[in-house]
């Protein structure tokens, strides 16, 4: 399921013009991003929860070559699936 999808799939459900589902889901993905910027946890009961993690730098290898390389430390994004959404899947 892409964006088009999803917010055709929310219109449908929520009962909105597809104007609206899309402003909702732009306002979601903003306040979310903004709310992992700032280093907060966003948590959906049921759904699951999204937070920032530190990945601490490592030595990597090229794969075509063979030559190690050194893959500097970053934030990244883990979301862990809640109770509801992973007994549904």
């Amino acid at each position: 399921m892409n964006k088009a999808d999803l917010i055709n799939a929310i219109s449908e459900k929520a009962n909105l013009t597809k104007a609206d589902a899309k402003k909702a889901l732009d306002a979601f993905i903003e306040s979310t991003t903004e709310s992992l910027k700032a280093g907060d946890r966003v948590a959906l009961i049921g759904f699951g929860s999204f937070s920032v993690t530190e990945r601490n730098a490592r030595t990597g290898r090229n794969p075509q070559t063979g030559k190690e390389i050194k893959i500097p430390a970053k934030k990244v994004v883990k979301f862990k699936a809640g109770t509801d959404l992973a007994g549904a899947v």
